[in-house]
């Protein structure tokens, strides 16, 4: 068995993993030269509902992704305004970390390469081919590509090209596999109404911070800074990916999370008001370099899927992460990925493929999310175990706890545990 994964996202990545423990020879592509895309400048796992979600993983045999991101913590259950008990990686090493994982599993990482075309018989991928004009043949196929870019979306919708993590100046823009196999995509502006998001934060260098607010966020993961009346920020929360985000609190006042960078829950922010405040004198941004002004646009284009994450119209292809509606955050990304990985697997040996339960958050959320997006208002929202409607309908359901005994009690009672082996 051959599986191809496009993408080298928390999505891809956790797909390629999975298919491999599952016993398929595993190619990922990815266009830059790193792994985990905005993986490399988010780092919040476990905040509200994730760590629900993260739990239901693990008793079902996904713990191996999750130990690694815990390797390289740098804060522990902390506390930020709306969300709690959060964990906080080291976005500087999680890189290194993961690319070592997915190496022991025996991953095959293929680096700056696009995958430009595939060969499509009989409403199956037959093989793609990349960049370099290599021919890729396989089994099954994951679309992991993600929603950002390309350029003309950041200009288009956004304020230009942000020159953020993605790089695509450098490695090309964003090329979807679905769409290469003839699929249509659900694109922002096409019939629709607007959704794309700008990217929900900006890094800052903390050496350009002052030696006292680096110790409190060394010490204590958050700083809350509140900022004057002119400077309330209402109007870019409401274009966050984010939407867990848009409150009060994030619009009145700077609040910075401690990743390795100094994560600013925002957008965008005026460098010249930044420099006013008191420790930003020389504020300098990491990523976006550009967040004086905007960030990167998401959700340009999904692909049609059902619950098992197949694509629509196209027999061996799966898609992940962002790929399958307008899901928020890496625990979504990495939960999309894991079922993608071993749906195709299952497909490629002439297995029955599986949804997660609805009685579990994680195939709680991939249901509702794609009834949801059939409408024009649900198309709209972000889904997140994190906040926003979707961690609304968790604690409904009586589904949200941290009781971690509990959450592997349920997942038993299921029949489900070591479901991902």
């Amino acid at each position: 068995m051959k599986v191809v994964v496009a993408g080298g996202g928390w999505a891809g990545c956790a797909s390629a993993y999975f298919a491999s423990k599952a016993g398929a020879e595993v190619i990922l592509v990815e266009k830059t030269d790193l792994l985990l895309g905005t993986g490399l400048v988010g780092g919040i796992m476990r905040n509200n509902g994730r760590y629900t979600a993260a739990e239901e993983a693990i008793a079902l045999g996904g713990g191996d992704i999750f130990r690694v991101i815990e390797s390289v913590a740098r804060h522990r259950d902390i506390n930020f305004p709306g969300h709690s008990h959060a964990l906080l990686y080291d976005v500087q090493r999680i890189e290194r970390v993961v690319r070592r994982c997915l190496e022991e599993q025996g991953v095959k990482i293929v680096f700056r390469t696009l995958i430009k075309g595939a060969a499509v018989h009989d409403r199956g991928i037959e093989h793609v081919v990349t960049s370099t004009d290599e021919v890729i043949p396989g089994d099954v196929f994951i679309d992991a590509t993600g929603t950002a870019g390309p350029i003309n979306n950041c200009i288009k919708y956004g304020t230009g090209c942000a020159m953020c993590i993605l790089r695509c100046p450098s490695f090309g823009s964003r090329v979807s596999l679905t769409a290469l196999a003839g699929v249509k995509e659900i694109k922002a502006g096409e019939g629709t109404h607007q959704f794309e998001a700008m990217s929900g934060s900006c890094k800052l260098d903390k050496k350009s911070l002052s030696k006292s607010l680096v110790k409190e966020l060394d010490r204590n993961g958050v700083v809350i800074i509140p900022l004057p009346e002119q400077y309330h920020k209402k109007g870019s929360l409401r274009r966050k990916a984010c939407q867990q985000y848009t409150m009060e609190e994030y619009a009145a006042n700077l609040i910075i999370l401690d990743t390795g960078h100094a994560k600013l829950m925002t957008p965008f922010f005026p460098i010249e008001n930044l420099r006013e405040l008191e420790g930003f004198r020389e504020a300098r941004y990491a990523d976006p370099y550009s967040g004086g002004q905007g960030n990167s646009v998401r959700f340009m284009a999904m692909a049609p899927c059902d619950d098992y994450l197949r694509v629509n119209g196209i027999k061996n292809l799966f898609c992940a992460g962002e790929k399958t509606g307008p899901l928020v955050g890496h625990t979504e990304a990495i939960i999309t990925g894991m079922l993608a990985g071993d749906n195709a697997v299952r497909l490629a040996k002439g297995m029955a493929m599986r949804v997660l339960p609805t009685e579990l958050a994680l195939g709680d959320l991939i249901s509702f999310m794609h009834n949801e997006i059939k409408t024009e208002e649900g198309l709209q929202r972000k889904y997140t175990f994190s906040g926003s409607v979707y961690f609304e309908r968790m604690i409904k359901k009586g589904m949200y706890t941290t009781d971690r005994k509990a959450v592997r009690e349920k997942v038993r009672k299921l029949g489900l545990s070591r479901y991902f082996q």
